[in-house]
């Protein structure tokens, strides 16, 4: 970083000096905004100083967060890496401005340093809104606002147990998410009487209040903080509510919203609002003409304070362009919002709350399922606004016809599938004026342009703010020319776990980081690799040294859905266990012990067709309990929730059956136990038949084995299911030991190189060469790969440990167990049952949801 430059060294400068107040999100926005426009010292059109307050330069806040799911603050950070000495930009870091001498035109910073200038930018941004409550600053308190913030939250964390978030806005949430990632019995007390008010109508936070406590915080709505109740060493230990009740707690954050940060222009004597706020007009120029303000810092022309990222960014391009001797101006902005919540999707757009009269309102809600959908409608049939709760995916085409007459009933829109709809309205529905990145003012025409999304992200900046129009940017994009696996990475499935393996990579962050597009580095990645990745390092653990629960760290902000609590998720929000039973053999002692287990918890049992007893309606609190009583008997995770080995049927075989001639039993509880935990690009399923004819169905497997009077033969590639196919035979009369080996050099191959979600079938159809080329390298080792594919299995035999046993055994691990923080032992109210067959089912009643009366255009109910 160059030296704090006096007055005195610029008596000779030619050009116009800019000095720029703050260098957060927006503040970076501006800079870029003037290099855009050739006004940078590179060029020789101005010095442009910049001042910030923190210890590092601009850095992504809407992300914040994700600096707990393994994010580094360098990770965050906005700024390239050259961008400050290829434009000729002078940064200070840590050394903020501490006055304003409008009369001199000079910026004073701490470090005693004095900068004249010609034009002044604000860009101060917010400080966070402490309420003036007791005990508010008590050790143990916290803001959260910036990455140091968050290394004090989690440094102070490691020693605490229950923590309360004071706010239940968007960075309330995210805050409790924070908390609650770190391993803390979480609260949210917010004062308004739902959870983000400003966002969501009452119905909206109904079910994001459902959904949320379904993750186990708890909230408290319609209450206020007052006071905050420390112990002797001035150390928190709890809160009082405003409601008589007491929450014990060792840690509090406030999120309570955010103030603009205007100290400095009052103290100037520049007009500020009288609730806050830089007055500024179109132009973003305050009332001193040389001194402009943007960002959550100004008072805009119509009057808003905007705390939004997108409107700040519109701000820094207005004061950009007239900087530069141009015309622009800011007369509002856009106050949609679409983001992903403790893993809830939440969006708003236009007029959310139908505060427009005569607008009308069509609604779905299904309070069980935690969605909810409201679109507001004009009597014209114009869309005039709407709210998403739990489901959100229309969110990036509505959002851009806002002000426009839908062409299809409302209430398709909204209808779930079954019931009238949904309607899917793709972005070639829109025109081409249609904002589709409303962070950076990107229209549908300016999209379709380009041709790849990085190209989009690089020459438009679309998807590089909040990310919401992410997917119907990809849905505007022809198919890609490349064999990538997203947007994200150029290298096909196959080609990274090549990467993983040779350079021994046990994070997506850092591969994505060395690997990925130049566009996608220092993002978080897609839906698309997230999921694929984790399975490749997951395959991988024991090779590359990376963690094999699936559950650690970075690792479990990659999984499915049914990973997040190895269970499957079933339709009313209950939980399906399934305990391994080797080759489907089970002694009495066990089949007690789940018979017990289940009458115990009141699930539901069923056979599979996989040779195993699967129980249903188990709530997530119950999860570890079961768990604890059948591995205590000898069971553990049959992996039901898994891309990985699912089960290895049998017959009875010659023991028992007068056709048998080898022992399928042995066999497959010996490979089921073998080949358990291994995951892959899509599910396993196996089978072993004792004979030709074949009782196991072993041929409609991905490796399915059957018995010969010389040994074994073994055939692969199998599927039932939608597309069924039969099974090819790879080798026959095979000893165990030969069947053994080639089954582990054919499973590591398919791991190595399939892509996402492909079964073995579709494999095998796809592989170049088919099933002479996987027998060539299998068998015949053509490729010379077969000792390697030998030892990763050995390495996965050898590092294998049961999940469940792994998360009843670690009492950190077993926090995310709980339905209600405030209430583990609680049943869930929401997951009922009615008896059938002397057993239980879903109470289906309830899982129809609420009677809908849809209002038309006309106002009369239909």
């Amino acid at each position: 970083m160059p030296e704090p430059t006096t007055p005195n060294a610029l008596a000779h400068a030619a050009v116009p000096t800019i000095v720029v107040v703050g260098h957060g999100m927006v503040g970076q926005r501006f800079l870029e905004a003037l290099a855009d426009r050739g006004l940078t010292p590179a060029a020789g059109a101005a010095r442009v100083v910049v001042l910030c307050e923190e210890p590092r330069p601009a850095y992504d806040r809407v992300r914040l967060t994700s600096y707990f799911d393994g994010r580094s603050p360098e990770d965050l950070s906005l700024v390239e890496r050259d961008f400050m000495e290829r434009h000729g930009f002078e940064l200070y870091v840590g050394d903020p401005a501490t006055g304003v001498d409008r009369a001199g035109r000079t910026v004073t910073a701490r470090s005693g340093a004095v900068f004249p200038y010609d034009t002044l930018v604000l860009a101060t941004g917010s400080y966070p809104f402490v309420p003036p409550v007791p005990g508010k600053d008590a050790r143990g308190c916290f803001v959260y606002r910036t990455i140091e913030d968050l290394l004090a939250i989690e440094e102070y964390a490691k020693g605490a147990a229950t923590g309360a978030v004071v706010g239940g806005g968007l960075l309330g949430l995210e805050a409790a998410g924070a908390l609650k990632g770190l391993g803390l019995s979480t609260h949210v007390v917010e004062f308004a009487p739902r959870l983000m008010p400003v966002q969501v109508d009452e119905g909206g936070g109904a079910a994001l209040l459902r959904t949320i406590e379904d993750m186990g915080l708890a909230v408290h709505t319609g209450v206020g903080t007052q006071e905050v109740l420390a112990g002797a060493d001035g150390t928190v230990t709890g809160m009082a509510l405003s409601d008589g009740s007491s929450l014990a707690v060792d840690l509090v954050v406030f999120s309570a919203g955010v103030r603009p940060r205007d100290q400095l222009a009052r103290e100037c004597g520049l007009a500020v609002g009288e609730r806050g706020g830089i007055v500024v007009d179109e132009e973003c120029r305050t009332s001193d003409p040389a001194v402009f303000a943007i960002g959550e810092c100004a008072l805009a022309a119509d009057g808003r304070v905007y705390g939004l990222v997108a409107p700040g960014y519109e701000m820094a391009q207005a004061a950009a362009e007239v900087i530069a001797g141009g015309r622009s101006a800011f007369t509002g902005a856009d106050l949609s919002t679409k983001l992903k919540l403790l893993g809830v999707d939440v969006a708003s757009f236009g007029d959310a709350h139908g505060a427009a009269e005569g607008a009308l309102d069509v609604v779905y809600s299904d309070a069980r399922s935690g969605v909810y959908k409201k679109l507001v409608i004009g009597r014209d049939g114009t869309l005039l606004g709407g709210v998403l709760v739990g489901d959100a995916d229309q969110y990036g085409t509505l959002r851009p016809m806002t002000g426009t007459v839908l062409p299809v009933a409302p209430e398709q829109l909204v209808l779930p599938a079954g019931a009238g709809g949904p309607v899917a309205l793709g972005p070639s529905a829109l025109p081409d004026e249609a904002v589709i990145c409303s962070c950076h003012n990107v229209t549908k025409g300016a999209v379709c342009e380009h041709t790849t999304l990085p190209e989009v992200k690089k020459c438009t900046k679309a998807g590089t703010g909040c990310g919401s129009c992410l997917k119907v940017i990809g849905q505007l994009m022809p198919p890609p020319e490349d064999a990538g696996l997203c947007g994200c990475f150029p290298y096909s499935r196959s080609e990274l776990y090549e990467i993983v393996r040779t350079l021994e990579v046990t994070s997506f962050a850092s591969l994505l980081d060395s690997h990925g597009r130049e566009e996608a580095r220092g993002g978080d990645g897609c839906e698309v690799c997230k999921p694929t990745v984790g399975s490749v390092i997951a395959s991988l653990a024991p090779t590359v040294g990376a963690s094999g629960y699936v559950l650690d760290g970075e690792q479990a902000a990659l999984q499915d859905t049914n990973d997040h609590f190895l269970a499957n998720l079933q339709r009313n929000g209950s939980y399906s266990i399934v305990p391994r039973i080797p080759g489907g053999e089970i002694t009495p002692e066990k089949l007690i012990v789940i018979g017990e287990v289940a009458r115990d918890f009141g699930l539901y049992t069923k056979i599979t067709g996989g040779q195993r007893i699967d129980l249903f309606g188990a709530r997530v609190d119950q999860l570890p309990r079961i768990w604890t009583r059948l591995v205590d008997a000898g069971f553990e995770s049959g992996h039901a929730y898994g891309k990985s080995l699912r089960t290895v049927k049998s017959c009875v075989g010659q023991t028992w059956c007068r056709y048998g001639v080898q022992d399928s039993v042995r066999m497959a509880i010996d490979l089921e136990l073998r080949y358990r935990g291994l995951r892959s690009p899509h599910k396993l399923k196996s089978a072993v038949s004792g004979c030709a004819r074949e009782c196991a169905e072993a041929r409609g497997k991905d490796f399915g084995i059957i018995a010969t009077a010389q040994g074994w033969n073994l055939y692969v590639g199998g599927n039932g299911g939608a597309t069924p196919r039969h099974a090819d035979l790879l080798a026959q009369d095979l000893s165990d030991a030969e069947l053994v080996r080639l089954i582990d050099r054919f499973l590591m191959f398919y791991i190595r190189t399939a892509d996402r979600l492909e079964r073995t079938s579709a494999w095998l159809e796809r592989i170049d060469g088919g099933l002479e080329h996987v027998r060539d390298v299998v068998v015949h080792d053509s490729l010379g790969l077969c000792e390697e594919l030998e030892r990763m299995m050995t390495d996965h035999v050898a590092g294998y440990r049961d999940e469940w046993a792994e998360t009843i055994n670690d009492p950190e691990r077993l926090r995310r167990f709980v339905t209600f923080v405030n209430a583990p032992d609680a049943p869930d109210p929401s997951v009922k049952f009615v008896p059938e067959r002397d057993q239980i089912k879903p109470d289906l009643e309830l899982l129809a949801g609420p009677v809908l009366a849809v209002r038309t255009l006309e106002g009369t109910a239909s």
